[in-house]
C-alpha cells in the first residue's frame, strides 16, 4: 500500500468516524518502546511497608508545595 493509497483510504472514512482513525493512526506513528509500556501487563506486585511510606512522604511533600517543576528538573540536570 502507498501513503496515496492511505490517503485515499482516509478521505473515505465518515465524519463521525474520523476521531478513532486519528487515535488509530496516532497509536500507529508512536515508537515500538512506547507501544510496549501502554499494552503491558499491569504491576501486580504488592507494595511494601517501605513503598507505602515512600508513597505517603511523596504525597505530603505535593500538598507542602515541595515540589520541583519540570523546568527546575531539566535544569538541574543541565538539558
Amino acid at each position: 500500500m502507498s501513503r496515496a493509497e492511505l490517503h485515499d483510504l482516509v478521505d473515505r472514512i465518515p465524519e463521525d468516524e474520523l476521531p478513532a482513525a486519528q487515535r488509530f493512526l496516532a497509536y500507529l506513528a508512536t515508537s515500538p518502546a512506547y507501544r510496549a509500556a501502554l499494552t503491558a501487563p499491569v504491576d501486580d506486585e504488592p507494595v511494601t511497608e517501605s513503598d507505602a511510606a515512600a508513597i505517603e512522604t511523596a504525597r505530603e511533600e505535593i500538598g507542602c508545595g515541595q515540589v520541583a517543576s519540570h523546568a527546575e528538573l531539566l535544569r538541574e540536570f543541565g538539558l
